[in-house]
């Protein structure tokens, strides 16, 4: 299963757009996520995120609220951005919990929990990155619980709603005239040394996904693919991404890295993969991307296929 992908909250859709239906959901029962830098309140001693009740905010400013969603108790969840909130009172708020990436933990973390937090952290760096109107500039407004925000300016009035931007990300495999089948992985000079990854980059306007995939993976590694396929997806809100995960099949195997993409990409066997962590390259061990992506589910997905 893959993580950050399975919000348990009803997103009360239709509801949230109300003023007054909001205003009443913040009550005694709520319960409070707080998002400090792009950094989630987390227990770090049970590894759990953590909520708190609305005594405990009450005293804050609730203006900037953001509604996630209602539980199976109909308990209303609200994410609150305390990034300007003075370090003493901050401190004081939070006790002994501490702010943290959510990936630092990856798949510890309970995947509704993580699912909460992502949704969280991806709404509060929309609004921190567009707080002024992209037609006039004048400032906007957070309406419908957050989940939009309006021109402040009467003569635009223009209304913007959170931006996901789609990314594909996709395994490519060739069947060698050894009779070995193996998969193209690529590694980014900025990465941890001996990271190896499925290849991915964004969907261009007027593109479809299959065409995206075909492009990105010609232009990292040179390589022609077909019988692009459908997999699966991830939110990635780290930013703001929806991964849209692929297989794909070579019809070429001699690879040419563009620098300007990669610093390197190998074709690899499922023994190969096998051995990550303990195979040595230049020195270096190799290693599979973060247990909670959906880069490395893709791997162990084509890993796991057998004939």
């Amino acid at each position: 299963m893959l993580n950050y992908s399975q919000m348990p909250l009803n997103r009360a859709s239709n509801l949230r757009k109300e003023q007054q239906w909001v205003a009443a959901q913040i009550n005694e029962q709520s319960r409070w996520l707080l998002v400090n830098n792009n950094h989630t309140l987390f227990d770090i001693n049970n590894i759990a995120v953590t909520f708190l009740s609305f005594s405990d905010v009450s005293h804050l400013a609730l203006n900037e609220a953001i509604f996630l969603g209602l539980d199976e108790q109909q308990t209303s969840h609200f994410a609150l951005d305390v990034s300007k909130l003075d370090e003493a009172v901050l401190s004081q708020l939070i006790g002994d919990a501490e702010f943290v990436d959510i990936r630092r933990f990856g798949v510890q973390v309970e995947i509704a929990q993580g699912s909460m937090a992502a949704l969280a952290r991806g709404l509060c760096y929309w609004h921190a990155t567009h707080r002024f109107c992209g037609r006039c500039g004048s400032e906007n407004e957070l309406v419908e619980a957050g989940h939009s925000r309006l021109c402040s300016n009467d003569g635009c009035k223009h209304q913007t709603f959170p931006r996901t931007d789609p990314a594909v990300i996709m395994v490519v495999t060739r069947t060698f005239a050894d009779g070995v089948e193996r998969c193209l992985l690529g590694r980014q000079a900025i990465w941890a040394p001996g990271m190896y990854s499925s290849l991915a980059g964004f969907v261009d306007p007027g593109e479809s996904l299959e065409q995206a995939v075909a492009r990105e993976v010609m232009e990292e590694a040179g390589i022609v693919v077909e019988n692009v396929k459908y997999i699966a997806s991830q939110p990635w809100p780290f930013p703001s991404s929806i991964m849209l995960g692929f297989t794909a099949e070579a019809v070429t195997e001699n690879i040419q890295v563009d620098k300007d993409e990669l610093d390197d990409a190998q074709w690899f066997s499922r023994e190969e993969l096998a051995q990550f962590g303990n195979w040595h390259e230049k020195g270096e061990h190799l290693k599979l991307p973060r247990a909670d992506s959906i880069s490395r589910y893709l791997i162990d997905y084509w890993c796991n296929l057998q004939d």
